[in-house]
């Protein structure tokens, strides 16, 4: 799995006005936490460097440095505006690259399915999956093949095999699915009722 490099500088007060005052210089306010870190850091970084990580479908690691203190991370979340979808604060997860940490990783569905080549529509229910391991065994992609899917047939976690990692989203969930369009549902039922 890829990763970038976030600079960041570190902040005391989180004042609400200190906090506007950041995100008008064009940074955003972060937090990073977790294994490693003894409490909190606050720091802010500049938002073009969040580019890739945001307006991606791509997962990246994260290597964190604030002030010449390199930590490893993840972005576990995200705030936006609501109007003007402007990011306003990210939070980071430090990891140990020896422990076993969890991250959505984005499905690639791959393949000729006889459904759709029938006529029916492809349905993409969730775009991630959750996989637990050893961030150094992440791939950057989950291949899901739909070439044995029928009309109205779904490609479920269960399916799905990734080498060195574990899949945590619960096997049932569907991945994608082969949609049966209302042209076809009336015929299919015919052809059921003549069979």
């Amino acid at each position: 799995m890829r990763s970038i490099e976030i600079i960041g500088f570190k902040r005391a007060n989180l004042e609400k006005a200190e906090l506007n005052q950041i995100r008008e210089e064009g940074n955003v306010p972060c937090v990073v936490y977790g294994p490693g870190i003894d409490e909190q850091i606050h720091f802010y970084a500049p938002a073009i460097l969040f580019k890739p990580l945001l307006y991606s479908p791509e997962k990246f690691m994260v290597d964190l440095n604030i002030e010449g203190q390199k930590i490893k991370t993840v972005m576990r979340e995200s705030q936006f505006h609501p109007v003007s979808e402007v990011l306003l604060h990210a939070d980071f997860l430090a990891f140990s690259e020896d422990k076993a940490i969890k991250m959505d990783i984005p499905v690639e569905i791959y393949g000729n399915s006889p459904g759709i080549i029938k006529g029916g529509k492809l349905e993409i229910k969730t775009r991630t999956l959750t996989v637990k391991g050893l961030a150094k065994d992440f791939p950057d992609t989950i291949p899901v093949s739909i070439d044995n899917l029928e009309l109205g047939k779904s490609a479920k976690v269960a399916d799905v095999k990734v080498e060195g990692v574990e899949i945590v989203t619960h096997p049932s969930v569907s991945i994608a699915t082969i949609g049966i369009p209302r042209a076809l549902r009336g015929k299919k039922t015919a052809e059921e009722e003549t069979e």
